[in-house]
């Protein structure tokens, strides 16, 4: 049997969508063995699959994964285009330290894209340049269109083609920040579907029914459901200190190697935070993520039982 390689650009109804390396797609189901084994296939997996007709095939094999996340259910990321937006919902800059954990915690690339700048004032754009600065400084690409201007298609496009191109990526941001919309303004073939934000609720409507890649501005990208909830079931303190690059930078003064930058004495991060070098809404974020982490660790009575 001879094998092909491709990669998974879309799961749907048990069937996976298989493009090859000279952009021909091919319709495929996965062999018995993964439902037994308990394994699911990802859009984004590079698979090798058998030909059963000109259009269909059978998925063989699942090839080593790069990382994978779980919602979205996307494998081997590139880039994460986390979207925040300035307003409905608002920015937060505690949710988007969770989603930088989220791809740091993977090896993921982060970009942060910021929207909706053309419907706030100007005092609040400026607080919002403020914190994207101070991202800047620690070392992530975002982009900040300009105050009241209405972003044209070309602006979006220049903005993003280097960081796209040759990638497979993942856009995520909380329901409403408009994903989908800016996608749309990218290439208007795609025709996204996109929702009005709830005001009631201040959040979005899940308007994304199923991850798909799509072939945009030389990469892949996918457009998944928005999400304002994010779980860190298994990352470890150490871990966490890692997806803060200027906590782990600054933590390396700390007088003990162990130092979790909490209670300890003679730790140069809280120092760092009271002399303004590590912004506080950073290190609040953090010590809220830390709490989360320790709370869900397991406690055993006195013969050692959950």
């Amino acid at each position: 049997m001879h094998l092909h390689t491709g990669q998974i650009i879309k799961a749907l109804s048990g069937f996976y969508y298989i493009k090859t390396a000279g952009g021909k797609t091919y319709q495929t189901r996965a062999r018995g063995i993964f439902r037994k084994n308990k394994v699911t296939p990802l859009v984004g997996d590079y698979v090798e699959f058998s030909f059963e007709t000109e259009q269909e095939g059978r998925l063989e094999k699942i090839l080593e994964r790069k990382n994978s996340l779980i919602r979205p259910a996307v494998s081997n990321i590139d880039l994460g285009v986390i979207i925040m937006s300035t307003k409905n919902p608002d920015f937060s800059t505690s949710l988007l330290d969770r989603f930088l954990v989220s791809v740091e915690k993977n090896d993921i690339k982060p970009l942060i894209y910021v929207t909706k700048t053309d419907i706030i004032e100007e005092k609040k754009y400026n607080e919002i340049k403020t914190i994207c600065e101070y991202y800047r400084n620690i070392g992530y690409s975002v982009i900040l269109p300009a105050c009241g201007e209405t972003i044209k298609r070309e602006t979006i496009k220049d903005n993003l083609e280097s960081f796209i191109n040759g990638k497979t990526v993942v856009f995520m941001g909380q329901s409403g920040a408009g994903k989908s919309t800016l996608l749309n303004k990218i290439d208007a073939k795609l025709n996204l579907k996109t929702a009005e934000t709830s005001k009631s609720l201040g959040r979005g409507k899940h308007t994304t029914r199923h991850v798909e890649l799509i072939s945009v501005l030389g990469g892949l990208i996918a457009d998944t459901p928005g999400f304002s909830a994010i779980q860190f079931d298994d990352l470890t303190q150490q871990e966490l200190i890692l997806c803060f690059p200027e906590i782990w930078e600054n933590g390396k003064e700390c007088r003990f190697k162990s130092c979790i930058h909490l209670n300890e004495p003679n730790c140069a991060v809280k120092k760092a935070v009271e002399q303004e070098s590590i912004s506080e809404y950073r290190y609040k974020n953090y010590v809220t993520l830390l709490d989360e982490i320790q709370k869900r660790k397991p406690k055993y009575g006195k013969k050692g039982e959950k």
